[in-house]
């Protein structure tokens, strides 16, 4: 697989993620500091996530697709819209109840807008842990199977003083 990487763009509030390659925990800063911004733009008006070219994605980076979707369902009252063309993609968000908080287009789309990657945010293993958390609570926010699911990493991660054990 090919190490993941984070495309994003902006125009006139409309806003696109691109999860590239093997999406792991350590982009999540990366992706949750565009989130920050994206959500503190005035002018923000609807978010697109292109995952035409993830290879993989972790339990973690879900969990940050549940709490972008929660949050503009929130501050817009929609729901925002993930590209997924590979089946084994789609399949992974289907089992994780994602097709309730996300709508879901499995036919590549064609733009023309161009995306840069976006720089690469480190965090503290304290600031790594308490994402992870967040972003497997907001999982287990969507449905029992993702409770049951995840109950156990989270107790484990919330008495944990690093993210060693994820």
């Amino acid at each position: 697989m090919t190490d993941g990487k984070i495309l994003g763009g902006a125009h006139g509030g409309v806003y696109v993620l691109k999860f590239a390659g093997d999406v792991r925990v350590t982009l999540c800063s990366t992706v949750d500091a565009f989130l920050d911004e994206m959500f503190s733009d005035a002018d923000f008006q609807s978010v697109l996530v292109d995952l035409t070219e993830t290879e993989g994605i972790d339990s973690t980076s879900l969990g940050l697709l549940a709490r972008l979707s929660l949050r503009t369902c929130d501050r817009l009252g929609v729901v925002p819209t993930v590209v997924s063309t590979r089946p084994d993609i789609t399949r992974l968000l289907v089992s994780m109840g994602l097709d309730d908080v996300l709508q879901i287009i499995t036919e590549p789309l064609e733009h023309k807008e161009q995306l840069g990657e976006l720089e690469r945010k480190h965090a503290s293993e304290e600031d790594l842990r308490q994402r992870v958390i967040e972003a497997h609570q907001a999982l287990m926010s969507l449905n029992e199977s993702n409770r049951e699911a995840f109950k156990d990493l989270i107790s484990t991660l919330e008495g944990s003083p690093g993210p060693s054990q994820v």
